[in-house]
């Protein structure tokens, strides 16, 4: 099985070549200074508490961080939203992947964003995803964690030559969206495992969290 890796370094082959080498060289500027500023030093990491939030489902319906993740261990992945090629590679091969490891371990899998309802949708319809997938409406959550970011304004003007603008996407119709980010958390709603890609094109594999999973496991065992 190709790993997230694999894939992205097989799409950006195309994707390059599509959208030609000025808006190429726009992306790979903004990865590198996104890279170059690192991740931020109140970035939620191993040891921090998740707070509760109000997300909102698929449906549109509002829902508690904390019902959704039930009282068991969960892992919690946060992505950009519909419209970014790289969170739905991510996202499918989560859910070909890491899923079913995940329900043989009794741990949720939850997705969040931004996005609005309809967004949340198009990730589930895009993906055939069966995990739980929600909207932090406002980047609340997303802000508390420490891991909100927004595409600089060289990207923001690319990504309107290639018809869209994240603000479009989101909730609160502004362009503020999370750094990729996936968290292992106990039951207890402690952070045991954090991985805050600041380069978007990047994400964690599934091996490695299902060795943070399985390492909860035996800690609490």
């Amino acid at each position: 099985m190709s790993t997230i890796a694999d894939q992205v370094t097989d799409f950006n082959v195309g994707f390059n070549e599509q959208i030609g080498p000025r808006l190429a060289g726009v992306f790979a500027d903004e990865q590198a200074g996104l890279t170059a500023g690192g991740v931020p030093s109140d970035a939620v990491s191993q040891g921090s508490i998740i707070p509760d939030a109000r997300l909102v489902d698929a449906a549109g319906a509002e829902v508690s961080l904390y019902d959704a993740i039930g009282e068991a261990p969960a892992v919690l992945v946060f992505y950009r939203g519909a419209w970014c090629p790289y969170c739905n590679i991510t996202l499918k091969h989560y859910q070909r992947t890491l899923l079913p490891g995940l329900n043989d371990r009794g741990i949720a899998l939850i997705a969040i964003s931004p996005q609005t309802p309809d967004g949340s949708s198009a990730a589930v319809a895009n993906g055939e995803l069966a995990f739980t997938v929600l909207s932090d409406p406002s980047n609340v959550l997303i802000e508390q964690l420490g891991i909100k970011t927004e595409p600089n304004a060289a990207a923001r003007s690319a990504h309107t030559d290639l018809g869209f603008d994240v603000a479009d996407s989101n909730a609160d119709a502004t362009a503020d969206i999370p750094f990729p980010t996936v968290l292992v958390i106990d039951s207890g709603r402690s952070v045991t495992f954090a991985d805050v890609h600041v380069d978007y094109t990047t994400r964690t594999e599934v091996a490695t969290i299902l060795s943070a999973v399985d390492s909860l496991a035996r800690v609490s065992a």
